[in-house]
């Protein structure tokens, strides 16, 4: 048996290559130690040496680029540590090494159980999110197609401890496309055969519905082990015809004795719709529904393998009577983890199935009923170094009491900034609950502020650009420059609110 030569051979001074672990039409995989951490055990990806074009190379890095951007800001997709070339010309990175199976190779042996689809589902859509929101390159969010989303491209991986759940994880994201606004973009065929959306195979600009599409044929074929659409033949050809012409299969004609709920059925179905625009819109429907199904598993409302026609059908998430959001936030009482005090902190609150960005403010009593009728005015200022600061300013003001200002920093390299950056960002609101001193058992008032569009935009960008900023360590620094940039905008934020007038609650926005 040939020995491969790459064994024992140290890349870019640091890399020692141990075993081959995998190859494909991009290049190979091999497990390697990374001698500067002491051996720590990592995945070297190089490119195939019949694409070593500049085209290709370009390509490869790009493909490390995104990875280890995308890596970053998703639990769901494979990190990447380090790119570069080798002493042989040939371009390489390196990533996590996870110990697991392919989807491909857990499907050959039997079709997934409903609840491990359940959970392999969401944790795959989660890393389609994540990169369908976009990552910030020059400066622009520039949202990210994945293009070739198939069982041999998600790992499986199981757990050290029985009790916890198995981890998924979106591998290759080698012929990713980023959509830019602006520039030529080419229209060549890249993706597999069997799983790619009929606008893929035309070779049209795409969006995240064909990412949608590609995700329902696998949704399919993990629930029933076989594919919901088959070519006469295994060509391009043949492909193209069968999706664009052949209807999917029915979970029923593949196997009569498989008992799905309704809306798990319709839900992939609809995934594999011929038309972008009658599929789910983006991945949060997908995960709508996969979460109200598994809601109703732990309500103990269906078993898997016991369910009767009767139940087929599960009842839709509306028929459940919810609190409102205000309703929610009237029940809260002040954290005891928090000083009784005239203070200011953000807080985001589970509402129902959905997130709600809060601004909890304890004042006297007297002051909060001075401010019921109110302009409620917001703008948001980031400091990116020495370190990454969001500074939330909110202004209640009306003419007999003036302003009260109600300023609040947001650390975008703590999980709660970021979180709450982008939550303001996709929401374009959030809520003020009111606290009084004397009674802190209960909020007393919630008032909604919305946010103008130009600045959700920000937000955004700021919330995806926080993962790639570095830190000096000096957020006391920053947040001196931003309390300064703070002053001096308050007499221009005055005169805009001296201006309106404020005989009726206003809500605006900087």
């Amino acid at each position: 048996m040939t020995t491969d030569p790459n064994y024992g051979r140290l890349v870019a001074n640091r890399y020692q290559l141990v075993k081959l672990i995998g190859k494909g039409a991009m290049g190979r995989v091999y497990q390697a130690k990374d001698m500067l951490l002491g051996g720590v055990i990592v995945a070297v990806k190089f490119l195939s040496q019949a694409l070593l074009t500049k085209k290709m190379r370009d390509r490869f890095y790009r493909e490390a680029t995104i990875c280890a951007m995308l890596g970053e800001q998703s639990n769901h997709i494979v990190r990447v540590r380090d790119y570069g070339v080798d002493d042989h010309e040939t371009s390489f990175y390196v990533m996590e090494y996870l110990e697991g199976e392919s989807l491909s190779e857990v499907i050959r042996r039997q079709p997934l159980s409903l609840p491990r689809f359940l959970n392999y589902a969401r944790q795959i859509s989660l890393g389609l999110q994540c990169a369908h929101r976009g990552i910030v390159i020059d400066g622009q969010l520039s949202p990210i197609i994945h293009r070739d989303i198939k069982p041999s491209n998600i790992l499986v991986i199981q757990p050290e401890d029985d009790s916890l759940e198995e981890k998924v994880k979106i591998l290759d994201f080698g012929i990713a496309k980023l959509l830019q606004s602006e520039g030529d973009q080419t229209h060549s065929f890249m993706g597999t055969l069997a799983y790619c959306s009929p606008e893929q195979m035309e070779g049209k600009e795409l969006d995240k519905r064909s990412d949608i599409y590609s995700l329902g044929v696998m949704m399919f074929e993990m629930l029933t082990g076989e594919m919901p659409i088959m070519g006469e033949t295994h060509s391009f050809g043949g492909w193209y015809k069968a999706h664009h012409e052949f209807p999917p299969r029915s979970f029923e004609s593949v196997n009569p004795d498989l008992k799905l709920p309704k809306p798990l059925k319709k839900l992939v179905i609809s995934c594999l719709a011929k038309d972008p625009s009658h599929r789910p819109q983006s991945v949060e429907e997908v995960l709508r529904v996969l979460k109200f199904i598994q809601e109703c598993l732990n309500r103990g409302k269906t078993l898997v393998g016991q369910w009767e026609d009767k139940i087929e059908e599960l009842p839709p998430p509306h028929q459940e009577r919810s609190r409102s959001p205000d309703e929610i936030c009237l029940a809260t009482s002040w954290p005891k983890d928090k000083p009784q005090a005239a203070i200011v902190f953000p807080h985001i609150l589970k509402a129902n199935n959905d997130f709600l960005a809060t601004l909890w403010v304890m004042l006297n009593k007297r002051d909060i009923q001075e401010r019921l009728v109110s302009t409620r005015y917001n703008q948001f200022l980031f400091l990116p170094s020495p370190h990454p600061i969001v500074l939330w300013i909110t202004v209640l003001h009306n003419r007999e009491h003036g302003a009260r200002w109600l300023p609040c920093y947001l650390d975008l390299k703590t999980d709660l900034g970021q979180k709450m950056v982008r939550l303001l960002g996709e929401s374009g609101c959030y809520r003020l609950l009111f606290f009084a001193l004397s009674e802190p058992q209960k909020c007393t008032k919630v008032m909604t502020s919305n946010i103008a569009p130009a600045q959700c935009k920000l937000l955004t960008q700021w919330a995806n650009s926080s993962h790639t900023l570095a830190s000096a360590g000096q957020s006391q620094l920053t947040k001196r420059i931003l309390k300064q940039e703070f002053e001096k905008l308050k007499p221009k934020i005055l005169l805009k609110l001296e201006a309106i007038h404020t005989d009726y609650p206003t809500d605006i926005s900087g």
